[in-house]
């Protein structure tokens, strides 16, 4: 007998969010590890999100050499 593979449906790994910055300047599709946006302290989920993307864009500009503006708002990605 044939054993049937039950395939467990996981939360999405990653919460999408569209950034828009003061200079004018808008990244879409950003990605936000699921696991930094734990709300069981009570933070808001933009907050979380502005932390870990602000966390992102100082990691990139260490890299490459070049600061990005500051962010002015973050959007979640709605899913279709």
């Amino acid at each position: 007998m044939a054993r049937n593979k039950i395939k467990k449906k996981r939360g999405s790994a990653f919460v999408v969010f569209n950034v828009h910055y003061e200079n004018g300047e808008v990244t879409s599709n950003r990605r936000v590890a699921s696991d930094l946006l734990d709300q069981s302290f009570g933070d808001s989920l933009l907050d979380l999100a502005f932390t870990a993307i602000e966390a992102q864009d100082n990691e990139i500009a260490q890299r490459s050499g070049s600061r990005r503006s500051k962010i002015k708002s973050i959007e979640v990605v709605k899913n279709p």
